[in-house]
Formats: structure tokens, C-alpha cells, sequence
């Protein structure tokens, strides 16, 4: 799992072919993902890269950390793996009440 990069400080115009492009220069590109904020339809400013290896990783790692990537120093690294986050509660809204309010 250490090919798959974490790339942050992304400006917001950039796509998915624009960091293919840029992260080819490293090696064979597998995937690309902008992460994109669900209420707005914008990118976050932050994706990952997945290279085909391990080394091709670490050399992109290497060449574009820190570094200029259409007016931004980018954050290069190995990605971290999701972590679990608590499930939110909104109430039960299956009771039918307003989620867990008495209305009476």
C-alpha cells in the first residue's frame, strides 16, 4: 500500500488528467482521485496518487515534494490508512419524532 501517495495543497482548478500528467514524469500512474466536497461540487484541495510501484512512489515522493505544481508547493507523501471515525447520531429517525424530541 505504500505506492498510493497522498497529495495535498492541490490549487482547486487542478483535475485528475492534470496530476496523471504531472505524476507520469515519476512513473506509471495507476489511479488518480481528487476528493471533492459533496455540498459544493468543489474540489478540497487534497487527492491521492497511485503509482504502479513501491519505488516509483518514493521517487515521486521525491521530485515533487514541495515543489511548484501550477502556483502551489504541493504535499507530497505516503498515503495514511483510513481510519475509522465513529458513526455520527442524528437521533433515531426511524421513530417517526422529530429524531428523539418529545413534541408534547
Amino acid at each position: 500500500m505504500e505506492n498510493k501517495l497522498y497529495v495535498g495543497n492541490l490549487p482547486y482548478a487542478a483535475t485528475e488528467d492534470d496530476l496523471k500528467v504531472h505524476f507520469s514524469q515519476a512513473g506509471n500512474v495507476t489511479s488518480v482521485a481528487l476528493i471533492i466536497d459533496r455540498a459544493t461540487g468543489r474540489a478540497k484541495g487534497f487527492g491521492f496518487v497511485e503509482m504502479e510501484t513501491n519505488d516509483e512512489a518514493q521517487k515521486a515522493i521525491s521530485m515533487f515534494n514541495g515543489q511548484d505544481f501550477m502556483g502551489r508547493a504541493i504535499t507530497v507523501n505516503v498515503a495514511k490508512p483510513r481510519e475509522e471515525r465513529p458513526q455520527r447520531n442524528f437521533g433515531d429517525r426511524n421513530r417517526g419524532d422529530g429524531g428523539g424530541r418529545n413534541r408534547y
